[in-house]
């Protein structure tokens, strides 16, 4: 069976990373954008880093552009932004698509898995989340408009 961990992306400076150095954390993998009405997702997203991650939560940044070219920017860019903006500290990969043909196959695998019987559905837009679990199968799918604090339920009861 296929999971988070059998995945690689590059990071922001283009380092290959490979998924399998997460085995054993809750991941939320989230498609970002800097341009975005709900680029204010950042904060949350570096709140909840910031109070999991010890506690073995790992977040992971996918910036996209396929939304409204919301995230026109380079890696450099993109960093910098994050940095100045909204302090992320968690970890940024490099831009990729999350849907159609050119869909990074971790996201093709994402919904996918994410939609268990259900036909997969397209992301719709920035800042969708998936948390999946320690076992690196997915959890569960949230949509785009879900503040990143609504999530610390369900992080909580899989970090216990």
């Amino acid at each position: 069976m296929t999971t988070l961990h059998d995945f690689s992306a590059n990071t922001l400076d283009g380092r290959p990373l490979s998924l399998a150095t997460l085995k054993g954390k809750v991941a939320l993998v989230v498609n970002t954008a800097s341009e975005c009405g709900l680029t204010p997702h950042y904060a949350g997203l570096e709140a909840l880093h910031k109070k999991y991650a010890g506690r073995g939560l790992a977040v992971l940044g996918f910036p996209c552009n396929q939304f409204g070219a919301q995230e026109p920017g380079t890696a450099a860019e993109i960093g910098a932004f994050c940095q100045k903006n909204y302090g992320v500290s968690f970890q940024m990969f490099d831009k990729i698509e999350v849907n159609g043909k050119g869909a990074h196959p971790l996201y093709q695998w994402l919904k996918t898995a994410a939609a268990g019987e259900e036909p997969a559905q397209e992301i719709d837009w920035n800042f969708a989340k998936f948390l999946v679990g320690a076992d690196g199968r997915v959890v569960r799918r949230y949509k785009a408009t879900t503040r990143p604090e609504e999530l610390a339920t369900d992080i909580d009861k899989l970090l216990a």
